[in-house]
Protein backbone atom coordinates (compact mmCIF):
# COMPACT_ATOMS: atom_id res chain seq x y z
CA UNK A 1 0.00 0.00 0.00
CA UNK A 2 1.72 3.46 -0.98
CA UNK A 3 0.02 6.74 0.13
CA UNK A 4 0.98 9.39 -0.80
CA UNK A 5 0.79 12.97 -0.19
CA UNK A 6 -0.37 16.27 -2.23
CA UNK A 7 -0.06 19.77 -0.68
CA UNK A 8 -1.12 22.69 -3.07
CA UNK A 9 -2.62 26.00 -1.91
CA UNK A 10 -6.66 25.46 -2.59
CA UNK A 11 -8.30 21.93 -2.75
CA UNK A 12 -8.82 22.13 -6.89
CA UNK A 13 -4.84 22.64 -7.53
CA UNK A 14 -4.68 19.65 -4.32
CA UNK A 15 -7.46 17.93 -6.40
CA UNK A 16 -5.90 18.26 -9.95
CA UNK A 17 -2.65 17.09 -8.79
CA UNK A 18 -3.65 13.65 -7.64
CA UNK A 19 -5.77 13.23 -10.35
CA UNK A 20 -2.64 13.67 -13.00
CA UNK A 21 -0.71 11.52 -10.49
CA UNK A 22 -3.01 8.20 -9.62
CA UNK A 23 -5.72 8.83 -11.59
CA UNK A 24 -9.45 9.47 -11.84
CA UNK A 25 -10.26 6.49 -9.78
CA UNK A 26 -7.92 7.66 -6.88
CA UNK A 27 -8.98 7.05 -3.21
CA UNK A 28 -9.18 10.25 -1.09
CA UNK A 29 -8.30 9.40 2.20
CA UNK A 30 -7.96 13.15 4.47
CA UNK A 31 -8.59 16.77 2.99
CA UNK A 32 -7.22 19.21 5.72
CA UNK A 33 -5.42 22.78 5.81
CA UNK A 34 -1.81 22.11 7.35
CA UNK A 35 0.10 25.50 7.50
CA UNK A 36 -2.20 27.41 5.05
CA UNK A 37 -2.05 24.99 2.35
CA UNK A 38 -4.00 22.24 1.08
CA UNK A 39 -2.73 18.49 1.85
CA UNK A 40 -4.63 15.72 0.19
CA UNK A 41 -3.49 12.04 0.83
CA UNK A 42 -4.61 9.35 -1.47
CA UNK A 43 -4.13 6.06 -2.50
CA UNK A 44 -4.21 4.72 -5.98
CA UNK A 45 -7.44 1.93 -7.00
CA UNK A 46 -5.16 -0.82 -7.31
CA UNK A 47 -3.65 -0.96 -3.76
CA UNK A 48 -7.74 -0.17 -2.83
CA UNK A 49 -8.43 -3.35 -5.06
CA UNK A 50 -5.15 -5.44 -2.96
CA UNK A 51 -6.45 -4.54 0.33
CA UNK A 52 -10.16 -5.65 -0.28
CA UNK A 53 -8.93 -9.27 -1.53
CA UNK A 54 -8.94 -11.67 1.39
CA UNK A 55 -4.98 -12.93 2.55
CA UNK A 56 -4.06 -16.25 1.82
CA UNK A 57 -4.03 -17.53 5.61
CA UNK A 58 -7.79 -16.06 6.22
CA UNK A 59 -10.81 -18.06 6.58
CA UNK A 60 -12.00 -16.16 3.72
CA UNK A 61 -9.09 -17.45 0.97
CA UNK A 62 -10.73 -21.08 1.91
CA UNK A 63 -12.37 -23.03 -0.63
CA UNK A 64 -16.03 -23.17 -0.10
CA UNK A 65 -17.29 -26.64 0.96
CA UNK A 66 -19.05 -28.76 -0.99
CA UNK A 67 -20.86 -32.31 -0.75
CA UNK A 68 -18.74 -35.13 -2.15
CA UNK A 69 -20.85 -38.22 -2.85
CA UNK A 70 -17.56 -40.25 -3.52
CA UNK A 71 -17.81 -39.79 0.58
CA UNK A 72 -21.07 -42.42 0.97
CA UNK A 73 -20.08 -46.24 1.79
CA UNK A 74 -21.52 -47.49 -1.76
CA UNK A 75 -23.93 -45.97 -4.36
CA UNK A 76 -27.81 -46.69 -4.68
CA UNK A 77 -28.17 -49.91 -7.19
CA UNK A 78 -29.95 -47.51 -8.79
CA UNK A 79 -27.37 -44.83 -9.92
CA UNK A 80 -25.21 -47.96 -11.45
CA UNK A 81 -28.13 -49.40 -13.18
CA UNK A 82 -29.46 -45.71 -14.78
CA UNK A 83 -25.86 -44.99 -15.44
CA UNK A 84 -25.15 -48.44 -17.40
CA UNK A 85 -28.50 -48.63 -19.04
CA UNK A 86 -28.53 -47.14 -22.83
CA UNK A 87 -30.66 -44.23 -23.83
CA UNK A 88 -34.47 -44.27 -24.15
CA UNK A 89 -36.07 -44.17 -27.20
CA UNK A 90 -38.77 -41.41 -27.96
CA UNK A 91 -41.24 -43.69 -27.53
CA UNK A 92 -39.36 -44.89 -23.84
CA UNK A 93 -40.03 -41.77 -22.74
CA UNK A 94 -43.62 -41.04 -23.54
CA UNK A 95 -44.37 -43.98 -22.29
CA UNK A 96 -42.73 -43.11 -18.74
CA UNK A 97 -44.50 -39.68 -18.90
CA UNK A 98 -47.64 -41.19 -18.32
CA UNK A 99 -47.80 -42.70 -14.72
CA UNK A 100 -43.98 -43.72 -13.69
CA UNK A 101 -44.41 -46.29 -10.89
CA UNK A 102 -41.09 -46.13 -8.20
CA UNK A 103 -38.94 -48.91 -8.01
CA UNK A 104 -39.35 -51.02 -5.39
CA UNK A 105 -35.55 -51.57 -5.37
CA UNK A 106 -34.69 -47.82 -5.30
CA UNK A 107 -37.01 -47.40 -2.27
CA UNK A 108 -35.52 -50.41 -0.89
CA UNK A 109 -31.97 -49.31 -1.38
CA UNK A 110 -32.46 -44.96 -0.69
CA UNK A 111 -34.76 -45.64 2.70
CA UNK A 112 -32.10 -47.08 4.48
CA UNK A 113 -29.02 -45.27 2.91
CA UNK A 114 -31.65 -42.35 4.06
CA UNK A 115 -31.86 -43.08 7.73
CA UNK A 116 -28.29 -44.03 8.07
CA UNK A 117 -26.04 -41.17 6.81
CA UNK A 118 -24.78 -39.40 9.01
CA UNK A 119 -26.24 -35.99 10.67
CA UNK A 120 -23.59 -33.87 9.97
CA UNK A 121 -23.45 -30.06 9.37
CA UNK A 122 -23.02 -30.79 5.95
CA UNK A 123 -25.69 -32.53 5.53
CA UNK A 124 -27.46 -31.23 2.28
CA UNK A 125 -30.96 -32.76 4.11
CA UNK A 126 -30.01 -31.04 7.59
CA UNK A 127 -29.02 -27.49 5.72
CA UNK A 128 -31.88 -27.06 3.26
CA UNK A 129 -34.31 -28.00 6.25
CA UNK A 130 -32.40 -25.19 8.26
CA UNK A 131 -32.05 -22.95 5.42
CA UNK A 132 -35.87 -23.09 4.52
CA UNK A 133 -37.80 -23.47 7.65
CA UNK A 134 -39.57 -20.60 8.99
CA UNK A 135 -38.80 -18.62 11.51
CA UNK A 136 -41.48 -18.30 14.49
CA UNK A 137 -43.19 -15.31 14.95
CA UNK A 138 -43.69 -13.79 18.32
CA UNK A 139 -47.15 -14.06 19.42
CA UNK A 140 -49.26 -10.96 18.80
CA UNK A 141 -50.96 -10.08 22.60
CA UNK A 142 -54.38 -8.09 21.56
CA UNK A 143 -54.86 -7.63 25.27
CA UNK A 144 -51.89 -5.86 25.95
CA UNK A 145 -52.21 -3.66 22.84
CA UNK A 146 -55.78 -2.76 23.95
CA UNK A 147 -54.73 -1.30 27.33
CA UNK A 148 -52.03 0.68 25.31
CA UNK A 149 -54.42 2.09 22.89
CA UNK A 150 -57.23 2.68 25.90
CA UNK A 151 -54.77 4.29 27.97
CA UNK A 152 -53.24 6.30 25.44
CA UNK A 153 -56.68 7.67 24.46
CA UNK A 154 -57.29 8.25 27.89
CA UNK A 155 -54.40 10.30 27.95
CA UNK A 156 -55.16 12.45 25.24
CA UNK A 157 -58.89 12.60 26.25
CA UNK A 158 -57.54 14.15 29.70
CA UNK A 159 -54.76 16.62 28.31
CA UNK A 160 -57.72 17.52 26.19
CA UNK A 161 -59.72 18.23 28.81
CA UNK A 162 -57.29 19.90 31.04
CA UNK A 163 -56.61 22.78 28.08
CA UNK A 164 -60.85 23.18 27.34
CA UNK A 165 -60.62 23.99 31.07
CA UNK A 166 -57.70 26.25 30.97
CA UNK A 167 -59.27 27.96 27.98
CA UNK A 168 -62.21 28.17 29.07
CA UNK A 169 -60.89 29.74 32.58
CA UNK A 170 -59.37 32.14 30.89
CA UNK A 171 -62.52 32.98 28.28
CA UNK A 172 -64.38 33.70 31.86
CA UNK A 173 -61.54 35.99 33.30
CA UNK A 174 -61.76 38.14 29.85
CA UNK A 175 -65.90 38.30 29.82
CA UNK A 176 -65.72 39.23 33.23
CA UNK A 177 -63.06 41.59 32.99
CA UNK A 178 -65.25 43.03 29.97
CA UNK A 179 -68.00 43.22 31.76
CA UNK A 180 -66.70 45.11 34.83
CA UNK A 181 -65.01 47.77 32.59
CA UNK A 182 -68.48 47.72 30.78
CA UNK A 183 -70.28 48.37 33.79
CA UNK A 184 -67.85 51.17 34.93
CA UNK A 185 -68.27 53.06 31.83
CA UNK A 186 -72.50 52.14 31.83
CA UNK A 187 -72.38 53.81 35.06
CA UNK A 188 -70.14 56.63 34.31
CA UNK A 189 -72.49 58.09 31.88
CA UNK A 190 -75.83 57.13 33.90
CA UNK A 191 -73.52 59.79 36.64
CA UNK A 192 -73.02 62.37 33.66
CA UNK A 193 -76.47 62.33 32.88
CA UNK A 194 -78.81 61.60 36.00
CA UNK A 195 -76.60 63.37 39.05
CA UNK A 196 -79.47 62.94 41.08
CA UNK A 197 -79.02 58.67 41.02
CA UNK A 198 -75.21 59.46 41.55
CA UNK A 199 -76.63 60.65 45.26
CA UNK A 200 -79.36 58.23 45.89
CA UNK A 201 -76.59 55.28 45.28
CA UNK A 202 -74.19 56.97 47.69
CA UNK A 203 -77.13 56.69 50.56
CA UNK A 204 -77.72 53.57 49.88
CA UNK A 205 -74.10 52.55 50.23
CA UNK A 206 -73.52 54.62 52.96
CA UNK A 207 -76.60 52.69 54.76
CA UNK A 208 -75.17 49.52 54.35
CA UNK A 209 -77.25 47.88 51.53
CA UNK A 210 -75.29 45.81 49.00
CA UNK A 211 -73.82 47.22 45.50
CA UNK A 212 -76.08 45.09 43.57
CA UNK A 213 -79.38 46.06 45.25
CA UNK A 214 -78.96 49.51 45.06
CA UNK A 215 -77.69 49.09 41.56
CA UNK A 216 -80.71 47.36 40.81
CA UNK A 217 -83.40 49.81 42.39
CA UNK A 218 -81.66 53.21 40.84
CA UNK A 219 -81.82 51.43 37.38
CA UNK A 220 -85.58 50.63 37.57
CA UNK A 221 -85.73 53.93 39.06
CA UNK A 222 -88.84 55.98 36.99
CA UNK A 223 -86.87 58.81 35.22
CA UNK A 224 -87.52 62.82 35.67
CA UNK A 225 -87.19 61.93 39.59
CA UNK A 226 -84.96 64.91 41.68
CA UNK A 227 -83.04 63.77 44.34
CA UNK A 228 -85.89 63.91 46.96
CA UNK A 229 -88.53 62.24 45.00
CA UNK A 230 -85.92 59.45 44.47
CA UNK A 231 -84.88 58.94 47.86
CA UNK A 232 -88.31 58.90 48.85
CA UNK A 233 -89.23 55.89 46.15
CA UNK A 234 -85.90 54.36 47.17
CA UNK A 235 -87.43 53.99 50.81
CA UNK A 236 -90.73 53.23 49.92
CA UNK A 237 -89.52 49.80 47.54
CA UNK A 238 -87.29 49.06 50.30
CA UNK A 239 -90.31 49.03 52.77
CA UNK A 240 -92.42 46.85 50.74
CA UNK A 241 -90.20 44.28 49.80
CA UNK A 242 -89.42 43.74 53.85
CA UNK A 243 -91.46 40.68 55.12
CA UNK A 244 -92.03 40.88 58.94
CA UNK A 245 -95.18 39.88 61.59
CA UNK A 246 -97.60 42.54 61.52
CA UNK A 247 -99.20 40.73 64.68
CA UNK A 248 -97.47 38.53 67.25
CA UNK A 249 -100.80 36.73 67.98
CA UNK A 250 -100.96 34.91 65.03
CA UNK A 251 -97.63 33.42 66.63
CA UNK A 252 -98.18 33.46 70.47
CA UNK A 253 -101.59 32.10 70.31
CA UNK A 254 -101.56 29.50 67.33
CA UNK A 255 -98.50 28.04 69.88
CA UNK A 256 -96.06 25.21 68.91
CA UNK A 257 -92.80 24.29 68.89
CA UNK A 258 -89.54 26.82 67.79
CA UNK A 259 -86.45 26.53 67.91
CA UNK A 260 -83.90 29.57 67.66
CA UNK A 261 -80.76 29.16 65.65
CA UNK A 262 -77.84 31.10 64.80
CA UNK A 263 -73.84 31.72 65.73
CA UNK A 264 -72.18 31.83 68.27
CA UNK A 265 -72.90 35.07 70.39
CA UNK A 266 -76.12 36.25 68.35
CA UNK A 267 -78.14 36.67 71.61
CA UNK A 268 -80.14 32.60 71.10
CA UNK A 269 -80.31 32.41 74.79
CA UNK A 270 -81.50 36.11 75.95
CA UNK A 271 -83.62 35.92 72.87
CA UNK A 272 -85.20 32.84 73.96
CA UNK A 273 -85.93 33.99 77.73
CA UNK A 274 -87.55 37.24 75.68
CA UNK A 275 -89.83 35.09 74.09
CA UNK A 276 -90.78 33.02 76.82
CA UNK A 277 -91.80 35.84 79.14
CA UNK A 278 -93.87 36.98 76.30
CA UNK A 279 -95.67 33.60 76.35
CA UNK A 280 -96.13 33.67 80.15
CA UNK A 281 -97.62 36.88 79.91
CA UNK A 282 -99.96 35.68 77.37
CA UNK A 283 -100.86 32.30 78.63
CA UNK A 284 -99.43 31.15 82.10
CA UNK A 285 -95.95 29.46 82.75
CA UNK A 286 -98.05 25.93 82.90
CA UNK A 287 -98.52 26.44 78.98
CA UNK A 288 -94.91 27.03 77.99
CA UNK A 289 -91.81 24.48 78.18
CA UNK A 290 -88.17 25.13 77.48
CA UNK A 291 -86.08 23.15 76.15
CA UNK A 292 -81.83 23.37 75.80
CA UNK A 293 -79.27 21.71 73.64
CA UNK A 294 -76.20 23.88 74.67
CA UNK A 295 -74.91 21.33 76.76
CA UNK A 296 -70.97 22.28 75.33
CA UNK A 297 -70.90 25.80 76.57
CA UNK A 298 -69.69 26.20 80.34
CA UNK A 299 -72.80 27.37 82.28
CA UNK A 300 -75.67 27.64 78.65
CA UNK A 301 -77.92 25.76 80.19
CA UNK A 302 -77.73 27.31 83.37
CA UNK A 303 -78.26 30.58 81.85
CA UNK A 304 -81.87 29.87 80.81
CA UNK A 305 -82.27 27.71 83.68
CA UNK A 306 -82.23 30.99 85.45
CA UNK A 307 -84.50 32.56 83.27
CA UNK A 308 -86.71 29.34 83.69
CA UNK A 309 -86.42 29.79 87.61
CA UNK A 310 -87.96 33.47 87.64
CA UNK A 311 -91.10 33.00 85.15
CA UNK A 312 -91.98 29.60 86.73
CA UNK A 313 -91.39 27.39 83.95
CA UNK A 314 -89.10 23.64 83.54
CA UNK A 315 -86.32 23.92 81.40
CA UNK A 316 -85.85 20.42 80.12
CA UNK A 317 -81.67 19.22 78.84
CA UNK A 318 -81.28 17.07 75.67
CA UNK A 319 -78.58 15.53 74.27
CA UNK A 320 -79.16 14.30 70.62
CA UNK A 321 -81.94 13.12 68.53
CA UNK A 322 -83.32 10.93 70.56
CA UNK A 323 -83.56 12.78 73.62
CA UNK A 324 -84.84 15.53 71.39
CA UNK A 325 -87.46 13.20 70.36
CA UNK A 326 -88.76 11.79 73.90
CA UNK A 327 -88.42 15.65 75.32
CA UNK A 328 -91.46 16.84 72.55
CA UNK A 329 -93.45 14.10 73.14
CA UNK A 330 -93.92 14.22 76.90
CA UNK A 331 -94.48 17.92 75.94
CA UNK A 332 -96.82 17.65 73.28
CA UNK A 333 -99.85 19.10 75.70
CA UNK A 334 -97.69 22.11 76.02
CA UNK A 335 -98.87 25.22 74.21
CA UNK A 336 -95.64 26.75 73.30
CA UNK A 337 -92.12 24.66 73.56
CA UNK A 338 -89.20 26.76 72.74
CA UNK A 339 -85.61 25.23 72.15
CA UNK A 340 -82.52 27.24 72.22
CA UNK A 341 -79.87 25.29 70.21
CA UNK A 342 -76.40 25.97 70.61
CA UNK A 343 -74.07 28.12 68.62
CA UNK A 344 -71.75 27.21 66.21
CA UNK A 345 -70.17 28.79 63.11
CA UNK A 346 -71.74 28.49 60.10
CA UNK A 347 -68.87 27.24 58.49
CA UNK A 348 -68.81 24.07 61.16
CA UNK A 349 -69.97 20.67 59.64
CA UNK A 350 -72.59 20.13 62.83
CA UNK A 351 -75.02 22.88 61.71
CA UNK A 352 -75.92 20.53 59.33
CA UNK A 353 -76.43 17.81 61.63
CA UNK A 354 -78.34 20.60 63.76
CA UNK A 355 -80.75 21.34 61.36
CA UNK A 356 -81.10 17.30 60.73
CA UNK A 357 -81.81 16.85 64.16
CA UNK A 358 -84.33 19.16 64.31
CA UNK A 359 -85.94 18.66 60.95
CA UNK A 360 -86.25 14.79 62.17
CA UNK A 361 -87.24 15.53 65.70
CA UNK A 362 -90.96 13.83 65.21
CA UNK A 363 -92.47 17.21 65.81
CA UNK A 364 -93.28 20.79 63.35
CA UNK A 365 -90.22 22.77 65.15
CA UNK A 366 -90.11 25.90 63.46
CA UNK A 367 -86.90 27.05 63.20
CA UNK A 368 -86.05 31.14 63.67
CA UNK A 369 -82.63 32.22 62.73
CA UNK A 370 -81.07 34.95 64.69
CA UNK A 371 -79.22 37.81 62.57
CA UNK A 372 -76.68 39.60 64.17
CA UNK A 373 -76.75 43.37 63.26
CA UNK A 374 -73.40 44.32 63.37
CA UNK A 375 -71.85 41.57 61.16
CA UNK A 376 -71.11 42.50 57.20
CA UNK A 377 -73.75 41.68 54.81
CA UNK A 378 -71.20 39.14 53.08
CA UNK A 379 -71.30 37.11 57.00
CA UNK A 380 -75.21 37.49 57.22
CA UNK A 381 -75.54 35.69 53.43
CA UNK A 382 -73.16 33.01 54.47
CA UNK A 383 -75.47 32.20 57.61
CA UNK A 384 -78.65 32.49 55.84
CA UNK A 385 -77.44 29.74 53.28
CA UNK A 386 -75.68 27.54 55.97
CA UNK A 387 -78.88 27.28 58.50
CA UNK A 388 -81.49 27.21 55.34
CA UNK A 389 -82.23 23.58 55.01
CA UNK A 390 -85.25 23.05 54.17
CA UNK A 391 -86.82 26.34 55.17
CA UNK A 392 -86.78 28.88 57.82
CA UNK A 393 -89.84 29.98 59.65
CA UNK A 394 -88.63 33.51 60.06
CA UNK A 395 -85.98 35.17 61.68
CA UNK A 396 -85.08 37.68 64.52
CA UNK A 397 -82.64 40.87 64.31
CA UNK A 398 -80.51 41.32 67.16
CA UNK A 399 -77.90 43.60 68.86
CA UNK A 400 -79.45 46.33 66.86
CA UNK A 401 -78.50 48.42 69.57
CA UNK A 402 -75.01 48.28 68.81
CA UNK A 403 -74.99 48.40 64.99
CA UNK A 404 -73.80 51.48 63.42
CA UNK A 405 -75.82 50.72 60.05
CA UNK A 406 -78.65 48.10 59.66
CA UNK A 407 -78.76 48.04 55.92
CA UNK A 408 -77.00 44.66 55.31
CA UNK A 409 -78.91 43.02 57.13
CA UNK A 410 -81.98 44.38 55.52
CA UNK A 411 -80.54 43.54 52.24
CA UNK A 412 -80.19 40.42 53.62
CA UNK A 413 -83.73 39.52 54.52
CA UNK A 414 -84.54 41.19 51.42
CA UNK A 415 -83.11 39.22 49.07
CA UNK A 416 -83.52 35.73 50.80
CA UNK A 417 -87.18 36.43 51.36
CA UNK A 418 -86.85 36.22 55.35
CA UNK A 419 -90.07 36.87 57.37
CA UNK A 420 -88.86 39.37 60.14
CA UNK A 421 -90.61 38.96 63.26
CA UNK A 422 -88.48 40.66 65.76
CA UNK A 423 -86.00 42.90 66.81
CA UNK A 424 -83.83 42.86 69.92
CA UNK A 425 -82.15 46.15 70.94
CA UNK A 426 -80.78 45.52 74.37
CA UNK A 427 -80.46 43.29 77.22
CA UNK A 428 -83.60 43.52 79.65
CA UNK A 429 -85.86 40.64 79.70
CA UNK A 430 -88.79 40.70 78.20
CA UNK A 431 -88.81 44.97 77.47
CA UNK A 432 -86.12 44.68 74.87
CA UNK A 433 -87.88 43.12 71.75
CA UNK A 434 -90.10 44.50 69.79
CA UNK A 435 -92.43 43.57 66.61
CA UNK A 436 -90.60 44.58 63.61
CA UNK A 437 -91.84 47.79 61.76
CA UNK A 438 -90.85 47.88 58.02
CA UNK A 439 -91.14 52.13 57.87
CA UNK A 440 -89.01 52.34 60.50
CA UNK A 441 -86.01 50.13 59.88
CA UNK A 442 -85.86 51.32 56.17
CA UNK A 443 -86.10 55.31 58.02
CA UNK A 444 -83.85 53.93 60.41
CA UNK A 445 -81.17 52.68 58.58
CA UNK A 446 -80.49 55.70 56.32
CA UNK A 447 -81.03 57.85 59.40
CA UNK A 448 -77.85 56.59 61.76
CA UNK A 449 -75.54 56.89 58.31
CA UNK A 450 -76.56 60.28 56.93
CA UNK A 451 -73.77 62.59 58.32
CA UNK A 452 -71.22 59.31 56.78
CA UNK A 453 -72.81 59.55 52.73
CA UNK A 454 -69.96 61.81 51.58
CA UNK A 455 -67.39 59.76 52.33
CA UNK A 456 -68.28 58.31 48.63
CA UNK A 457 -67.00 60.41 46.27
CA UNK A 458 -68.25 60.46 42.70
CA UNK A 459 -64.90 59.14 41.52
CA UNK A 460 -65.26 55.91 43.68
CA UNK A 461 -68.80 55.61 42.18
CA UNK A 462 -67.77 53.96 38.84
CA UNK A 463 -65.18 51.58 40.49
CA UNK A 464 -67.80 50.17 43.13
CA UNK A 465 -70.29 49.41 40.25
CA UNK A 466 -68.16 47.88 38.11
CA UNK A 467 -68.59 44.12 39.45
CA UNK A 468 -72.57 44.47 39.24
CA UNK A 469 -72.89 44.09 35.40
CA UNK A 470 -74.48 40.70 36.24
CA UNK A 471 -76.96 42.28 38.13
CA UNK A 472 -80.21 41.78 36.12
CA UNK A 473 -79.40 37.97 36.09
CA UNK A 474 -79.27 37.81 40.33
CA UNK A 475 -82.17 35.42 40.99
CA UNK A 476 -82.07 36.84 44.24
CA UNK A 477 -83.49 40.62 42.45
CA UNK A 478 -85.83 39.10 40.56
CA UNK A 479 -88.52 38.74 42.79
CA UNK A 480 -87.93 42.34 44.43
CA UNK A 481 -91.37 44.35 43.99
CA UNK A 482 -91.61 47.97 42.42
CA UNK A 483 -94.77 48.79 42.72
Amino acid sequence: MNVKKFTAPTSREALRKVRDALGPDAVILSNRPVDGVVEILALDNDDVASLAAPGPGSDMAQPAPRLDLNSFDEAPAFVNRRAAAPAPTPEQLYASRRAPEPEPEFIAAFAPRRTAQPQDDFAPEHNYANRRAPQAEPAFDMSAMTAMMTAAIAQAKESAAQEMSGMMSELRAMRGMMESQLAELSWGGTQQREPQKAAVLREMLAAGFSASLSRYLIDKMPANKDAAEAMRWIKTVLARNLTTMADEDNLLDKGGVFALVGPTGVGKTTTTAKLAARCVMRHGPEKLALITTDAYRIGGHEQLRIYGKILGVMVHSVKDEADLRIALKELRNKHTVLIDTIGMSQRDQMVTEQVAMLTGAGADVKRLLCLNATSTNETLAEVVRAYQGSGLHGCIMTKLDEAASIGNVLDVVIRQKLNLHYISNGQRVPEDLHLADRAMLVDRAFRSRRDAANQFDDADLPLMMAHTGKVHQDESLREVRLG
